[in-house]
């Protein structure tokens, strides 16, 4: 009789194990069932620019409804994310692109949001020329990147040498970016690179990004309540008396001493009470501080280098997600 109530105890503690087990893959079904499928495509043009090939990526992510989907989407070359970026209102984005010589195969990702499930363009092909002077070439990995208020990522950025065979002396290069939401920042390390002539091999470069928790100012006040109404005692008579004293300084001259007297007062207690910006900071704290805002945005990559007469100048782009 024990051994089958033991036997039955098993097999119930396996059957609760497997539906424990299955409960999150249900869940994730569920929501994924809620979401509607996309359809991404992607059209590409190139162009010759000073010597080197320069290619627009075209990118519309569409639902399964016909409306225009929202987020983030990378570009790809053979599997590996090259840039990203944010779609429009009207689920677009264009990208362009400085591609080393060769054959390239781009594709487009979508990285899905609350409402849309990701996907995937076809291929396009695209064929690049050698670069006739020394030159580089700027990539972000990962092409996007999501984050809430108070965290930080990191994307590698890469310098890819072009021509350098052509090079006399090393070339600096610095990076920077810019379209990053309020309340954001971001840093390089190695903030400047370095390409020696003949180098052929990427150069990277850590970019942090880091957004800002909102947070709300603190009161330090150690007065009583009944403070303001005892200098606001002090204040109205003050100010009704230097009133009085203005009115019959051209009727008494020897008022206009003690209105001076007066005012100095006045300006003195106001420099005690609410009317100083210390005063305020002391009894209502700091300002709060704003959160970076949610949203998903285009962050331009810049590398740049000089050689005190041209500057050389090459960009990409990725997407940030703020949840």
């Amino acid at each position: 009789m024990r051994g089958i109530i033991c036997r039955g105890l098993r097999l119930e503690l396996v059957a609760g194990l497997g539906i424990a087990l299955a409960m999150p893959a249900l869940a994730m079904a569920a929501v994924n069932a809620q979401r509607l499928a996309t359809q991404t495509a992607v059209t590409v043009e190139t162009r010759d620019k000073d010597g080197r090939t320069q290619a627009t990526v075209a990118v519309t992510v569409t639902g399964e409804d016909g409306l225009p989907a929202t987020g983030a989407i990378a570009i790809s070359d053979y599997g590996s994310q090259l840039a990203g970026a944010a779609l429009n209102a009207q689920g677009q984005a264009n990208i362009v692109l400085d591609l080393p010589a060769g054959d390239h195969s781009l594709t487009a990702v979508y990285a899905g949001d609350a409402t849309h499930l990701g996907s995937t363009s076809q291929e396009s092909g695209a064929q690049a020329q050698a670069s006739s002077t020394p030159n580089f070439l700027v990539s972000v990995a990962p092409a996007t990147l999501s984050l809430t208020p108070g965290q930080s990522g990191t994307v590698t950025a890469s310098v890819t040498p072009q021509n350098s065979s052509a090079l006399t002396a090393p070339m600096f290069v610095t990076l920077s970016c810019s379209g990053l939401p309020d309340q954001a920042s971001c840093t390089f390390t190695p903030e400047n690179v370095e390409i020696l002539p003949n180098a052929t091999a990427a150069i990277t470069s850590s970019m942090i990004i880091t957004t800002q928790l909102g947070s709300q100012g603190v009161a330090t006040s150690t007065a009583r309540p009944r403070s303001n109404l005892v200098a606001w005692a002090f204040l109205l008579p003050g100010a009704l008396g230097l009133g009085g004293l203005a009115w019959g300084v051209r009727r008494r001259p020897w008022l206009n001493r003690l209105s001076l007297l007066a005012l100095l007062g006045l300006v003195t207690m106001l420099g005690t009470t609410a009317c100083n910006p210390r005063y305020n900071y002391e009894h209502h704290g700091p300002p709060a501080n704003p959160a970076t805002p949610a949203g998903t945005y285009t962050v331009y990559v810049t590398a740049q280098s000089s050689n005190g007469v041209t500057a050389i100048t090459n960009s990409t782009t990725m997407a940030l997600t703020v949840k």
